[in-house]
């Protein structure tokens, strides 16, 4: 396909993969946080991007200038780029991108076709809304596929969800329809944080992704700063009583992971319609 530039066709083992996009369902950066730690914690390298120029209006989403070392200005369009990352076992295709604007039909085509010439078979695609959930409790998940027993085999609630959809949804119809055999994960970020970066989501996420996938994801790191995330805001809410109410709120509507599974289902639900 024309709008897939190939930089070298690797050769995988057993590969499985994972998908996000910035934008619209990525609440606190969550999604793309979990896949670029993959990236930067696997050995490997890009090996294929998308060519924007069919499936952006640059108007909406712009591309970025920055000064380089030479002083010259470097135009960065946006990019959905694949990588090709090596673990003992198997391999991992990471695609990290920017939700696209334009002819989502064709755009998840080339998606396909990537993943198919190099015999990935299962795909797990991440998310992260803003829900009405508390940041002192581990983040709850929800997800979608067309094997629900996919989903209940790794106790990921499901949702039936019908109203406007993003390319994440697009992606998990598309390439369930094509063949692989397809998950989205969502992770639901407290809305009280105001859309900040959000660690403990990127921490759960990259965690369900890689027992669904089988493989061994080094993620010390993320835990440890999803501990300091979460400490940074207990810190905060000391001196907010209002908000520290509020919160105390939430737990107490929390009672146990089952209904927390159906409450999300419907927290999922406001924000696909209100965004």
């Amino acid at each position: 396909m024309a709008s897939v530039e190939w930089f070298r066709h690797p050769d995988l083992r057993s590969p499985v993969a994972v998908i996000a996009f910035s934008g619209w369902g990525d609440a606190g950066n969550c999604s793309t946080s979990a896949a670029a730690h993959l990236i930067a914690t696997i050995e490997g390298d890009a090996f294929a991007l998308i060519d924007p120029d069919e499936f952006y209006n640059f108007t909406d989403t712009r591309p970025q200038v920055e000064f380089v070392d030479s002083g010259m200005r470097m135009v960065h369009w946006p990019r959905n780029e694949f990588h090709a990352l090596h673990l003992p076992d198997r391999d991992v295709v990471v695609l990290l991108g920017e939700e696209p604007n334009l002819r989502w039909r064709a755009f998840g085509e080339a998606v396909a076709e990537v993943l198919g010439s190099i015999s990935v078979d299962r795909v797990v695609l991440l998310g992260a809304f803003l829900g009405q959930v508390p940041h002192s409790r581990p983040t709850p998940l929800v997800g979608s596929s067309a094997n629900p027993e996919l989903l209940a085999g790794h106790e990921i609630a499901s949702t039936n969800y019908e109203g406007p959809t993003g390319i994440v949804g697009v992606l998990t119809q598309q390439l369930g329809e094509a063949g692989f055999e397809t998950m989205s994960i969502w992770a639901a970020v407290p809305h009280y944080l105001g859309g900040a970066d959000y660690p403990p989501a990127t921490y759960a996420l990259v965690r369900k992704a890689g027992e669904v996938l089988g493989i061994d994801i080094a993620t010390s790191d993320l835990a440890a700063a999803s501990i300091e995330f979460r400490l940074s805001v207990d810190a905060a809410l000391a001196r907010n009583e209002e908000l520290t109410q509020y919160v105390r709120k939430l737990e107490a509507e929390i009672q146990d992971e089952r209904d927390t599974g159906g409450d999300l289902v419907d927290e999922i639900e406001r924000f696909l319609k209100d965004h």
